[in-house]
């Protein structure tokens, strides 16, 4: 007939094919919809509106830094640290940055009654001022910094 060069069909041939592209389609419309669900759970958990600020929606030691500050490293960071924590015995150090508000730099700590203060630090690492809150943003308890 065909000189022996054209493939043999077999019997049951189309419906196979048919249940296999059925299985792909189906696992295709799972994988999609098991995404757009976790899509979906992610961002109803992750609610915040524009007017709200950093720290309104996380915690003082969430945010990475302020508005126009950088988070200070090595030396510096120690000396800011240590004149902050001289200054509020028994505190804990939340995050040490530059400051876009006045002092070079300035110490977020957590007050051992759990209240939130900014200590403002001086080229020569010396502390100019404290004040509630975290500096110019909403403070945890509701008041206002500065």
């Amino acid at each position: 007939m065909n000189g022996g060069n054209e493939p043999k069909k077999r019997a049951g041939g189309a419906p196979r094919r048919w249940i296999v592209s059925i299985a792909l389609v189906a696992g295709g419309l799972i994988a999609g919809g098991a995404l757009a669900g976790t899509t979906i759970a992610s961002a109803a958990s992750s609610t915040s509106t524009a007017s709200e600020g950093p720290a309104a929606t996380r915690g003082p030691s969430a945010v990475s830094h302020g508005p126009g500050e950088t988070l200070l490293t090595g030396t510096t960071a120690a000396k800011v640290r240590a004149a902050a924590l001289d200054a509020v015995r028994g505190g804990t150090i939340i995050r040490v940055e530059t400051d876009s508000d006045g002092s070079p730099y300035e110490a977020h700590v957590r007050k051992p009654d759990g209240s939130v203060v900014t200590v403002k630090v001086d080229n020569a690492f010396t502390v100019t001022s404290t004040e509630s809150g975290l500096g110019g943003a909403p403070s945890p308890s509701g008041g206002s910094g500065a």
